[in-house]
């Protein structure tokens, strides 16, 4: 039998709509957290043993919960950071689902395992988020159910660590054009200071605009200044009283 089968239709529809509203997630002008955020509550409301959920990201300054629809169950994921193992890292480091009981995890991850029991977690399941070959971090569920977490629980956690990637990959690229346009803004500004600096020492001196640009460069390798820099410097000095 197949997973649809035996799934009530109202769950794949609610599961459907969710993951439809995280496809534009960034296209109001949310920032990633906020992504993150509606991620964990979709993934939560639709996934039927999920009682908790939380997002784990990986950077240089190693992992930490980037959202959570419960604080109480934070500290769970943690523990695995501080002591550098535990299911959660498990998925990110071998890019596979990984399921475990509070039982199962006793001896493996003694430090995850203290701390699901103490917030009443028996059920814990963690899948890789992957963005472009590069692992990022884990979306994570729990639960107080030590049989939670059936084939169609990964099925649909599957869909919705894709739909993570997305809204990831959608707003690297937001902020990868944003610092362009800024790059381009400052360059024109830094622009239109050097030619009208050129133009101050072309009336100043009575040179061309290839002298005035080569006065300013020199004076920039001189003092070991920025070009735009030396540019602003004359401005301000032109304009002062």
């Amino acid at each position: 039998m197949s997973i649809e089968e035996h799934v009530p239709a109202s769950l794949l529809d609610e599961a459907s709509e969710a993951l439809e509203e995280l496809a534009g997630v960034l296209a109001d002008g949310q920032t990633l957290n906020d992504a993150l955020q509606q991620l964990v509550e979709s993934a939560s409301r639709v996934i039927p043993d999920a009682e908790n959920v939380s997002v784990t990201l990986v950077g240089p300054q190693g992992p930490h919960t980037a959202a959570m629809t419960d604080e109480k169950v934070v500290d769970i994921d943690i523990d695995q950071y501080k002591a550098g193992q535990g299911p959660c890292l498990e998925a990110a480091r071998i890019q596979r689902p990984v399921r475990v009981t509070l039982e199962g995890g006793r001896v493996k991850w003694p430090e995850f395992a203290r701390a699901a029991e103490a917030a009443g977690v028996q059920a814990y399941l963690s899948a890789p988020i992957v963005i472009e070959d590069e692992v990022i971090g884990a979306l994570n569920l729990y639960s107080s159910d030590e049989r939670a977490f059936d084939p169609f629980d990964e099925a649909l956690l599957r869909l919705f660590v894709t739909a993570a990637s997305t809204s990831i990959t959608g707003f690297r690229r937001y902020e990868r054009s944003r610092r362009l346009v800024e790059h381009l803004q400052r360059a024109l500004e830094s622009r239109a200071e050097i030619d009208q600096a050129k133009g101050v020492l072309m009336a100043a001196h009575g040179v061309d605009a290839e002298d005035a640009f080569s006065r300013l460069v020199t004076e920039s390798q001189q003092r070991n200044t920025k070009l735009r820099d030396v540019a602003r410097n004359l401005l301000a000095s032109v304009r002062r009283p």
